[in-house]
């Protein structure tokens, strides 16, 4: 019996992530790629009848003129990420892959994304946001239909969009909607057109980035009406799980943080978008909530975040720590985390299609409330230590299995 397909459509299909995600889907599809890194590969979910690999295929908006092929090989260039030999094997599927990646939006990105579009998709720039999401939702369905695809799961992995100011934007989807037909001008960032148009469209969306994506109450109604499932937002892959991880054991023990200091760097194009000072105010936010919200007090705190070019994809988090113990005697604690970005993020992305996709072919929608060990922000009611989350999550296999 032939087997259903899923599409995975990525927003910023040709970046450092999505490419990682598009080489690690391909060796595994032709079994020359390792699961490690796979959350859905542990034993807990043996028992759940998840999407085999060679049942997804991928497509993708993009706003510069790229291939997979090419940016994989920047990687290696400059990240050595990848070996030439799997690039090798894996090939003829990117080249798939790259037909059915169309030109993205730039309503509302910010200029630093701006100046990294090619001219394909400045052509469309000044687009109506009902024409762009118009335009967006017609990309899905052809996608989905030129594949004969089951469903459709639309993943935000694009660049961090500048701060949006949410005092202008009405709590209701049919505020919103006749909003964005009448006005030329869009309250909304791209990742909230792409997540109206995914809805519109009945696909789902993971947001894996700080943008505001589907994190909206009229966008979280549109969910629900249309029957979609959702989660986000941005990836916890590095500094933060380990503060989701650490924070816990302070206000266990009841060692009382005076400040915690991150300072992170890194190189590749994520790193040249976050030294914008506007887009990089999303992302200092979406890093520093947590600290208070497991704590239960506000600790002195900074985030930064700096572009080193030389380092390519490879982060370093440098944290500092101080902390007072018993008799309020001082101490610290320090730590260094040096990462590969998109080797951290991609199989989490391809964790959390393969659980959408499955909680789709239930009849399930809504927010994903038990994804939130996967995200810095998590949409929906949980607690931020990434214990306690990892907890939801086991549950929801238990429950589901019984």
């Amino acid at each position: 019996m032939t087997k259903k397909k899923t599409g995975i459509w990525f927003i910023g299909a040709w970046g450092g992530v999505s490419t990682t995600v598009a080489v690690g889907l391909a060796g595994l599809q032709k079994g020359v790629a390792p699961q490690t890194g796979l959350v859905t590969s542990l034993p807990l979910f043996d028992e759940l009848p998840l999407a085999d690999w060679d049942t997804f295929i991928v497509g993708g908006h993009e706003i510069r003129d790229f291939s997979y092929a090419e940016a994989a090989r920047e990687l290696y260039q400059k990240s050595r990420i990848f070996t030439p030999e799997l690039l090798d094997q894996v090939d003829d599927l990117l080249a798939e892959y790259d037909k059915n990646v169309q030109p993205g939006t730039l309503i509302n990105v910010g200029s630093t994304i701006e100046a990294l579009s090619s001219a394909r998709t400045r052509e469309s720039h000044g687009e109506s946001p009902a024409a762009a999401v118009e335009r967006i939702q017609t990309d899905l369905e052809d996608f989905q239909n030129k594949h004969d695809l089951e469903h459709v799961i639309v993943v935000n992995l694009a660049s961090t969009e500048p701060p949006v100011d949410l005092t202008v934007i009405p709590d209701t989807w049919n505020e919103l909607g006749e909003l964005l037909e009448a006005s030329e001008a869009s309250p909304l960032p791209a990742s909230s057109l792409y997540a109206i148009a995914a809805f519109q469209a009945g696909c789902s969306f993971v947001n894996f980035t700080p943008s505001i994506g589907a994190d909206l109450p009229a966008l979280i109604e549109l969910a629900e009406e249309t029957g979609s499932l959702h989660c986000g937002r941005d990836g916890k892959t590095g500094e933060t799980l380990l503060k989701s991880v650490l924070a816990p054991m302070f206000a266990a023990r009841n060692l009382r943080v005076q400040s915690w200091v991150g300072h992170n760097i890194f190189g590749n194009m994520d790193g040249v978008v976050l030294n914008d000072p506007i887009n990089k105010q999303t992302k200092v936010r979406s890093k520093d909530h947590l600290l208070t919200e497991i704590l239960g007090y506000k600790p002195q705190s900074l985030v930064s975040i700096e572009y080193i070019e030389s380092l390519g994809d490879w982060k370093t988090a440098w944290d500092h720590i101080h902390f007072q113990g018993f008799l309020n005697t001082p101490m610290t604690m320090q730590f260094t985390w040096q990462g590969c970005d998109s080797i951290l993020a991609a199989p989490l992305v391809l964790d959390l299609v393969r659980l959408t996709q499955f909680e789709r072919s239930r009849g399930n929608a809504g927010i994903q409330e038990h994804l939130a060990c996967f995200f810095k922000s998590p949409m929906g009611s949980c607690s931020p230590e990434f214990a306690q989350q990892f907890e939801m999550l086991q549950q929801w296999v238990v429950d589901t299995i019984e």
